[in-house]
């Protein structure tokens, strides 16, 4: 079925660049992006030597959350079907995926956990297929994983450290009561800013964690965190965070989300 350069790439390991890390509850995640696997798949097989169908999609749930945003939730089995290169035999696998969305529009948050949903049923369907689509991330003992979850945290490292170490070991949430109960960017300077710690209701912020997204609190108000900010600035500010053009960062006073 598979040609020896595949079943090669397909037991190589997983090169950690590619893993991502996303905080959920009190445990970090790790994972690949949608895309990746795509790239993967398109890599290994060949692109006219597989497929997918989407078996059933179907919405499991819908409300709205305390800021007034639309959160649906979606369930979607998905069939992938991976060909040898004349197509005369085929391997499928088939798998559920889950996906929520959330936005000011109920078509919005449609889109969203439909699509969500799709991508998680083909990502769980090709981790069958080995360490190159993921499989290996479910195994607690792998060492990457740990490393992942180290370099998760290093990466708010720098902006602990911006914060003075006097001010650190002095810093009493009564003595800022005044700046912090009404956010202003000019009274919250990066130098003055008081250390961060990641918020404990993680899922309230579901959508942004699956997107890789951390959110933190940050004295009376809470941040968004993570490489990929910018390309989901539309996500984020549908969970209610504004932002704050002096210090770079999405925010939201701690008291709203409550």
């Amino acid at each position: 079925m598979f040609t020896q350069e595949q079943l090669e790439s397909l037991n190589n390991p997983l090169e950690n660049h590619r893993i991502k890390s996303r905080s959920k509850g009190n445990t970090n995640l790790s994972y690949l992006e949608g895309f990746d696997i795509l790239d993967t798949a398109n890599r290994i097989f060949g692109y006219g030597n597989w497929d997918y169908a989407i078996s059933k999609l179907e919405q499991v749930s819908q409300e709205i959350n305390q800021n007034q945003n639309h959160v649906v939730c979606y369930k979607a089995v998905v069939q992938v079907l991976v060909h040898n290169k004349d197509h005369s035999q085929n391997v499928s696998r088939e798998d559920v995926g889950f996906g929520t969305g959330i936005a000011k529009t109920l078509a919005d948050a449609h889109e969203g956990a439909a699509k969500e949903a799709i991508t998680d049923s083909i990502k769980r369907a090709m981790r069958s297929f080995g360490n190159q689509f993921g499989n290996s991330l479910y195994s607690k003992d792998k060492t990457h994983q740990n490393n992942q979850a180290q370099n998760n945290n290093q990466t708010y490292q720098p902006q602990l450290n911006n914060v003075p170490q006097q001010q650190n070991s002095s810093y009493s949430p009564n003595n800022h009561q005044t700046q912090n109960s009404s956010y202003s960017p000019n009274n919250h300077q990066t130098q003055n800013q008081p250390p961060q710690a990641p918020y404990h209701n993680q899922q309230d912020f579901s959508q942004l964690t699956n997107l890789g997204l951390t959110v933190m609190q940050q004295g009376e108000n809470l941040v968004v965190l993570g490489e990929n900010v910018f390309a989901n600035k539309d996500t984020i500010k549908a969970n209610g965070f504004r932002w704050d053009g002096q210090n770079k960062t999405w925010y939201m006073p701690l008291r709203q989300a409550a």
